[in-house]
């Protein structure tokens, strides 16, 4: 999938496994892009995969949690 894609993946799968609405799980995602937790991800696309949206989904609204 392309990088959006991959992005856009990341946000959905947030908002359905945590029950965010959308516009927290685009800021969650638009921030750690920000951090720039996504750059490897632009980088090599082989890392664009659901199993690893997954993975990312969860560790972004893990840490956004433990800021709180």
């Amino acid at each position: 999938m392309t990088y959006e894609e991959y992005l856009d993946e990341v946000t959905t799968l947030i908002a359905e496994l945590y029950d965010v609405d959308d516009a927290d799980a685009i800021k969650m995602v638009v921030k750690a892009q920000a951090n720039d937790f996504f750059v490897a991800h632009d980088d090599h696309e082989a890392m664009r995969t659901q199993e690893r949206a997954l993975a990312d989904a969860k560790m972004i609204y893990k840490k956004r949690h433990q800021k709180r």
